[in-house]
């Protein structure tokens, strides 16, 4: 982001300039995005708008400053000659945090997008060399004619007009980034938030939490136990997607705070009651209060089905991948395609330590038989004397991501995974070494989710912990997936800093409201926004790079 003006001509290759390359690869640079260009007509309106005389050129992140070029007359498609090298415009820039580092203003990433002046990016067709003061020589207009302004609005700025939206995916040029987002727009539900940036959230049957009456405990394996669960007056009990979670609260000891936790559904979706199955952990509290202290008639706080590990609409292949416990999820989706006759190729991929620690083994074995395109296989890693190969398990040892390379699997195949972090990583390795594509891969953790902090460098993992310093005397903030429940400060200017002092694990790029990347499931209370984010997030979820809380909080993490 901190640049200056050189003199004198510079080699444009065709993934920078000569001595500008670009630091976060992650999330910058490529052929798609090799030049950066914003205009002296932006830099003049910025300097009414703020009010500043500080500004130097190169200070939004510029490759080229130029004369010239307004973003609501350039189109994407369009092709220019500078200097001996040719370019062709393939994008509005990708809002970042970094040039609020720069301006010394964080609300600039948000004011690029709502002012309409985000500038955009360069691919090189030709290389050759440039100098301040070349001509900007046009050669062809876009098909098309969609300018950046609406470009970038189409994906930034609530609407996303469907005509719209097929306008732009009729552009060459367009880079395959904004295109991947443009046809998630298309694919996307109603109300799911945005899902070109990402979001898939639907809103939640109901806010905060709700009791419900345990009807039925059955033991599905040594470890694992399901509890079905009904509305105490006989309601009925809005469906679930397949793959979601329930949020349960319960206070296993009197005089200490309630504990949260998420169980993955592993019943049919629509049944009249919810079915969650919980591992019993070692010293787990929630856990080892479920599994021997709850009893049929207790009531349980519930929060509606929520998450986006869901199984997609399409016609594809499908591959449910799980470890122990990890097959609750995908045996959702597995019930979901026996509801609905399907036809899909459908395999069942799981590994256990052995027969004890396989639950839902008949279950599965059943619902796949009743599948036309269905295969299984089963591995255990220690199998115990009376596991009997080819009826209850298929091979001996880890299901690894080189055991996928022998099984012939459909590359253009929907993946699900679920199990511990290590496993994961190790399929979700082997699944794109043998050509499923990354976006076709889909994990649901047991823990808090990966972190996303762009261009930071890494640190040490801590566990989540109460900030340093004075406690807040504000409202509880619980984070569900952290057990971690503390009181809020307005000492931290959002959400998104009050977890980063508590170092629970979060994910962010702009910061201002924007990405949407922040999106989190609110499972229980209300914020209150500073600044208004750019698109609001749909029910049920937050922008913590921009919220606060106003009363108390559950926050998916």
């Amino acid at each position: 982001m901190f640049k200056s003006t050189v003199d004198g001509q510079r080699r444009v290759g065709k993934l920078n300039l000569e001595g500008d390359g670009q630091g976060d690869l992650a999330g910058h640079g490529g052929e798609q995005r090799a030049v950066f260009v914003y205009q002296m007509g932006s830099y003049r309106y910025w300097e009414r708008a703020l009010g500043r005389t500080d500004f130097v050129y190169g200070q939004f992140g510029e490759n080229f400053t130029v004369e010239g070029l307004p973003d609501d007359e350039v189109c994407v498609g369009d092709r220019y000659r500078i200097g001996t090298a040719t370019f062709e415009v393939t994008q509005p820039r990708v809002t970042c945090y970094r040039v609020g580092i720069r301006m010394n203003d964080p609300r600039i990433p948000a004011l690029l997008v709502s002012h309409r002046r985000p500038g955009f990016y360069f691919r090189v067709l030709d290389e050759g060399d440039v100098q301040a003061g070349d001509e900007i020589i046009k050669l062809a207009s876009g098909p098309e004619q969609m300018p950046i302004t609406e470009v970038d609005a189409l994906l930034y700025l609530p609407g996303h007009g469907r005509q719209e939206l097929l306008r732009a995916l009729r552009i060459p040029a367009l880079s395959p980034g904004w295109q991947a987002s443009f046809r998630a727009l298309l694919e996307q539900e109603p109300g799911s938030g945005n899902a070109g940036l990402g979001g898939t959230r639907s809103p939640p049957a109901w806010a905060g939490f709700r009791p419900m009456t345990v009807t039925t405990i059955t033991r599905e394996s040594d470890s694992v136990i399901s509890i079905r669960l009904e509305d105490p007056d006989g309601a009925h009990l809005a469906a679930a997607r397949p793959g979601q979670y329930l949020t349960v609260r319960v206070r296993p000891d009197e005089g200490h705070r309630p504990l949260l936790r998420n169980y993955s559904m592993s019943g049919p979706p629509g049944a009249d009651d919810y079915r969650i199955s919980v591992k019993r952990e070692l010293r787990g509290a929630v856990s080892g209060y479920l599994c021997t202290r709850l009893s049929v008639g207790d009531r349980l706080d519930i929060a509606a089905p929520r998450g986006a590990f869901t199984l997609d609409r399409t016609r594809a292949p499908v591959l449910l991948i799980s470890a122990g416990v990890g097959a609750t999820p995908v045996l959702a989706m597995l019930h979901a395609m026996v509801q609905e006759h399907s036809d899909r190729e459908i395999w069942w991929l799981y590994s256990a330590h052995n027969g004890s620690e396989h639950p839902f083994a008949a279950e599965a074995r059943a619902l796949l038989d009743s599948l036309p395109n269905s295969r299984s296989r089963v591995y255990y890693s220690r199998p115990g004397p009376d596991d009997l190969k080819g009826h209850d398990f298929d091979g001996t040892g880890r299901l690894t991501g080189s055991v996928l390379g022998d099984l012939e699997l459909p590359r253009d195949a929907q993946a699900y995974l679920c199990g511990p972090a290590s496993f994961m990583d190790e399929i979700s390795a082997g699944l794109s070494s043998l050509g499923v594509e990354a976006a076709h891969i889909h994990t649901e953790p047991f823990g808090p989710a990966p972190t996303s902090t762009p261009g930071i460098a890494a640190a040490p993992i801590r566990a989540p912990h109460p900030p340093v310093g004075q406690a807040g005397n504000g409202p509880t903030i619980a984070f569900a997936r952290s057990d971690l429940a503390i009181p809020w400060s307005d000492d931290y200017g959002s959400l998104l800093e009050f977890a980063e002092a508590c170092d629970v694990p979060v994910r962010w790029s702009c910061r201002t409201g924007v990405c949407q990347t922040c999106e989190t499931t609110l499972i229980a209370g209300r914020v209150a926004y500073s600044p208004d984010p750019v698109e609001p997030p749909p029910d049920g979820s937050v922008l913590i790079c921009c919220s606060q809380a106003r009363g108390e909080l559950v926050l998916d993490l």
